[in-house]
């Protein structure tokens, strides 16, 4: 089963993704924080390793978060001045 519903309004001014408007946006926003805070027990017990490993998980996460918000934005990504979609 194909879902291509929105999970995100769009910015009213900019360019990206707004608020979700879907639970799955919402799910997805709180998966993204407990990932990000994931990493905190390896930084605490080594910092050497942990910055790494922190770096990594960071930068995979924000990045499948993007990709993800991208293409479930109502409308797509592209710069608005204000104007009503």
């Amino acid at each position: 089963m194909k879902d291509d519903k929105p999970w995100f309004a769009p910015k009213r001014f900019g360019y990206g993704a707004g608020l979700p408007i879907a639970w799955q946006g919402w799910a997805l926003l709180a998966a993204y924080t407990l990932v990000m805070l994931a990493p905190a027990p390896v930084l605490e017990w080594d910092p050497a390793i942990g910055l790494g490993f922190a770096i990594v998980v960071w930068l995979l996460a924000t990045l499948a978060v993007v990709f993800i918000a991208k293409h479930k934005t109502r409308g797509g990504w592209r710069w608005r001045h204000g104007e009503k979609d």
